[in-house]
């Protein structure tokens, strides 16, 4: 472990045309996938780097947040800041003029997750160990001092924290063989809106054929019968023993996700997505009673752990769609982790990183935590654009053993859209 500090914070707006039809849904009908990133430059060879997801124009006001936020952090050691990161992350989240465009949610939370994402980083690359390695070597007290339990302590208190590490401790060599076995994955990229049924049958074979056994459709279709044609006709590609999961992306009001998700529990979802907005935990309470024993997912445009706290309390969700893009980062990605712990809910990641850190935040849950592995949500179509991109083979991500949270993108393939600030 090395002494590293930071010198200088830069961001960038890069984005990334995707292939005809890819990464479309039922309301994002022209993805275009791009990253926020931030870079922290030290006074070392190493360098953080911190990604936040947003999809075109939106993505340079990201990336003007991310400057406003990262004043504090020039000169400061990593080691220093990291070691009470919780304290220091709330500091950076109630900003006095920036939470009021908030709080805690939408542009200026999105920086936030890629500043946060760029420390965690650089603390792991500082001490020359993969993301999920410097996790799992933390221990109880140092883990809970990277969190923010703020607005959350009725749900999750400091000392319910160390308990559930310091609990979970004596059995992680039952779990610590998923090292080596791999985590299982899912495909999502089977079923995009725009493709039409037979790129949708011809993708989802050959994911079988490379090992996949659960795959996910959007649905929220404007012809609502498009909908259960396309669940039927993947149900009969994948047989009885496939795993299926329909995603509305909040397409739908109440009544009307009522109505559809009734009709799509005929073809045995394990889960349906986003089925309303995400805000509204009520309507997903309703819809979980209404489909039981079919589950409902959320955690995609969940924006922090108090809305989290809010779906746990009222049962509005049963898979936790939690993504460390989409929360202020890393550190609240796990404090919704031990929060679902404390509820029973499995937590199965969103992936706005394309798997980059998520692949270690599931080792650390399942192996510190014993959350199930269920599986995590395969995305590939940045696979080309990072130095080391996460590697699904057989239907399992590999374990990553490159120091870091495998967040570096090639600098020379970034399409950007001005420059780096």
């Amino acid at each position: 472990m090395s002494n590293v500090t930071i010198q200088s914070v830069e961001s960038i707006d890069a984005r990334f045309a995707l292939p005809a039809g890819a990464g479309t849904d039922s309301v994002h009908t022209n993805s275009e996938y791009s990253m926020a990133i931030t870079r922290l430059a030290s006074d070392t060879h190493i360098t953080g780097a911190g990604i936040a997801l947003t999809l075109g124009d939106g993505n340079r006001l990201v990336c003007e947040a991310i400057d406003l936020l990262a004043k504090p952090l020039a000169g400061l050691e990593i080691n220093e800041v990291m070691s009470n990161f919780g304290k220091f992350s709330r500091r950076l989240a109630d900003d006095p003029s920036l939470r009021w465009l908030g709080p805690h949610k939408g542009v200026v939370h999105l920086a936030l997750a890629s500043l946060t994402n760029a420390c965690f980083d650089l603390w792991a690359k500082s001490r020359g160990v993969p993301l999920w390695k410097l996790l799992l070597d933390l221990t109880p007290e140092e883990m809970v001092a990277t969190l923010d339990l703020s607005y959350v302590e009725d749900a999750l208190s400091e000392d319910e924290a160390l308990a559930i590490l310091r609990s979970n401790l004596a059995t992680r060599d039952q779990r610590e063989p998923i090292l080596r076995s791999g985590y299982p994955g899912y495909d999502t990229s089977v079923g995009w809106m725009a493709y039409d049924d037979e790129k949708v049958r011809e993708l989802t074979a050959r994911a079988i054929d490379r090992g996949f056994r659960a795959f996910k459709l959007k649905v929220g279709s404007v012809d609502e019968s498009r909908d259960l044609r396309r669940a039927a006709m993947l149900r009969d590609v994948v047989g009885e023993a496939g795993i299926l999961m329909f995603d509305a992306n909040q397409h739908w009001n109440l009544p009307d996700a009522s109505r559809m998700c009734r009709a799509l529990v005929e073809f045995k979802p394990l889960w349906i997505e986003e089925p309303t907005h995400p805000d509204d935990v009520y309507a997903h309470a309703v819809l979980a009673r209404e489909i039981a024993p079919v589950k409902i997912a959320a955690g995609e445009h969940v924006s922090n752990r108090i809305l989290f706290k809010n779906f746990f309390r009222y049962h509005g969700v049963h898979f936790v769609q939690a993504d460390c893009t989409r929360l202020a980062g890393v550190s609240e990605f796990l404090t919704v982790s031990l929060m679902a712990k404390k509820f029973g809910l499995p937590i199965v990641p969103h992936v706005g990183d394309m798997g980059q850190v998520h692949q270690h935040l599931v080792l650390f849950n399942h192996i510190a935590l014993d959350h199930e592995a269920v599986f995590l949500e395969h995305i590939p179509h940045l696979k080309d654009h990072f130095v080391f991109p996460a590697n699904v083979s057989g239907g399992f991500y590999e374990t990553p053993q490159e120091p870091g949270a495998s967040t570096d993108m090639i600098t020379d393939k970034i399409p950007c859209s001005g420059e780096g600030r």
